[in-house]
């Protein structure tokens, strides 16, 4: 029988506006390095990041949730003059959370 991948919870939040900074900058990187860099990114990191604060701050710390609420909160972005969606903001989210707690993100370990 198949296990289902254990639910990944980050520590509690410190210092969320730190963790919102860490994550902006990480994003913007991300998003210049995997296409061209575009002035949109900058609004997609900033946008992603205050997301994620404010999860944080109301006690968030399931991964999953957090990628979802990103999901959810970032349909309303006009991705329009990007090559990027809310689906893989969410998901380089994921990625590079979990490179930040140095978990493995692949197959499954």
């Amino acid at each position: 029988m198949v296990e289902p991948i254990p639910n990944i919870t980050l520590p509690p939040a410190q210092n969320p506006e730190q963790e919102g900074e860490w994550l902006q900058t990480a994003l913007l990187n991300w998003l210049n390095t995997e296409f061209l860099p575009e002035l949109v990114n900058q609004q997609i990191a900033k946008r992603a990041a205050q997301i994620f604060v404010r999860q944080r701050m109301e006690g968030e710390n399931d991964l999953i949730s957090l990628t979802l609420a990103i999901v959810t909160e970032m349909e309303a972005f006009d991705f329009s003059n990007s090559f990027y969606g809310q689906f893989a903001i969410a998901n380089a989210v994921s990625d590079l959370l979990l490179d930040s707690l140095g978990i493995d993100r692949c197959c499954g370990q």
